[in-house]
């Protein structure tokens, strides 16, 4: 292996080995090209992953912290045909965002949405809910609304794995859910036309769980880092 390829891991496709999955995926009939994480940013042929996508006429969609998106690295990936923009959120206020990130981060973010609609990408903006956050949730819709998106997804943790283990910290109760829920309504009727709002609740408080991705492979695929072809995210939990 080269020394030089300081961005490879052991475990990790390679760049060709990327473009022959890209190309496999777009000869069975994919349209679109999510690129996520982890933090695919990470990856120092992310430019160039997009630029094969672009080739194949997969309509690509960038799943991001947005901490490594400079302003150079982005004009890059517009350069190379990337569609989409979806950049992670915490929460709307600027202690509570770092400490959940885990990072000093919540003005990164907002420099990063402002970067992507000034280079003319729409923006859906991701949020992840849990008992922490849930009762800031018209605060988010507002700061989402500032930041000029087209689309947020409000998702509800979903307590399998890590989330599981951790579900004292993190599950809500009904009456957290019942709250957000009258908001999203309220948000919804009040930006309708303007940004699309997605809200998905906890299967812990649905009668049954939700499909994964819609149905096992019936929309998505998801392949790992490592080369693994899965038919939905949580795949990888199940037992052997």
């Amino acid at each position: 292996s080269n020394p030089l390829e300081l961005a490879r891991y052991a475990d990790e496709l390679t760049t060709a080995e990327w473009q022959r999955v890209l190309t496999e995926a777009a000869e069975l009939g994919a349209l679109q090209l999510h690129l996520s994480g982890g933090e695919p940013l990470q990856r120092r042929d992310i430019v160039e992953l997009v630029r094969t996508g672009r080739e194949l006429g997969m309509y690509s969609n960038l799943v991001t912290s947005a901490l490594g998106l400079s302003p150079a690295r982005a004009e890059q990936l517009r350069e190379a045909g990337l569609d989409h923009v979806q950049i992670s959120i915490q929460a709307d206020e600027p202690i509570l965002s770092d400490r959940l990130a885990g990072t000093p981060s919540y003005e990164r973010k907002l420099d990063a949405a402002r970067m992507v609609k000034k280079l003319g990408w729409p923006l859906t903006v991701n949020v992840v809910l849990h008992r922490q956050n849930l009762d800031r949730i018209d605060g988010i819709l507002e700061l989402v609304e500032a930041m000029g998106a087209d689309r947020v997804e409000l998702a509800n943790t979903q307590y399998y794995g890590w989330a599981w283990r951790n579900r004292e910290g993190l599950l809500p109760s009904r009456a957290q859910l019942d709250r957000a829920e009258k908001a999203v309504r309220a948000a919804r009727e009040r930006l309708r036309g303007r940004m699309q709002i997605l809200y998905i609740l906890p299967d812990y408080y649905e009668r049954y769980p939700k499909p994964c991705m819609g149905g096992w492979a019936s929309r998505q695929v998801v392949v790992t880092p490592n080369g693994d072809a899965l038919p939905c995210l949580a795949a990888h939990e199940l037992p052997l």
